[in-house]
């Protein structure tokens, strides 16, 4: 896969977790705490992409 497409997804994959983080945020309830986690883990696994290559 070229450098390109793969940093469009991983930008794209950025956006979406931060996405589901301000809404779940705005979502009061177990549901809001999900999409909360979700984005936060969608996070933890970019920065682990990003440092892996830096080890």
């Amino acid at each position: 896969m070229s450098n390109v497409i793969r940093n469009i997804i991983l930008i794209v994959a950025f956006i979406v977790c931060l996405a589901l983080i301000v809404i779940g945020q705005k979502n009061i309830g177990a549901t809001g705490l999900a999409m909360e986690l979700v984005g936060l883990t969608g996070l933890l696994v970019l920065l682990f992409l990003y440092n892996r290559k830096y080890k």
